[in-house]
């Protein structure tokens, strides 16, 4: 028997969750706590193997203080790229960035950094380290 896969726009959605989430430094388990389930349950929904009801969206929505429209924004391009229709590639790899535990890190200490010489000097090392690979 063949595994069914989660809908794309499923998967969307969960993964604008845990973009959400870690955004704000929230545990899996803090946010399950918070809407009365389990983190396994969340872990569910971020993967996108379990739906999201409009209810419990609304309540997710709340507890991470964002609009529900948040989950699906990017969601026509991730559709589209889906069926082989997009042009814009960069899309996925800022996407895959955004949502890895190393990219978002990247990104708050590279945020925390005041001074433009020094993030100037940190892109263009990480360009050269790239092309170096």
């Amino acid at each position: 028997m063949q595994k069914k896969l989660p809908h794309p726009v499923d998967v969307h959605v969960g993964g604008r969750v845990r973009l959400r989430r870690a955004l704000l430094k929230m545990s899996q388990e803090r946010l399950a706590s918070s809407l009365g389930l389990t983190f396994q349950q969340i872990q569910k929904y971020e993967k996108g193997s379990n739906r999201i009801g409009a209810s419990r969206l609304w309540d997710i929505s709340k507890t991470l203080n964002t609009p529900i429209s948040y989950f699906y924004e990017g969601l026509a391009v991730s559709l589209e790229r889906s069926k082989g229709l997009a042009e814009d590639e960069q899309h996925d790899y800022i996407t895959e960035f955004y949502q890895s535990s190393d990219g978002l890190q990247l990104v708050r200490a590279f945020i925390g950094i005041k001074d433009p010489r020094i993030r100037r000097n940190i892109a263009q090392f990480v360009r050269s380290m790239a092309e170096a690979d």
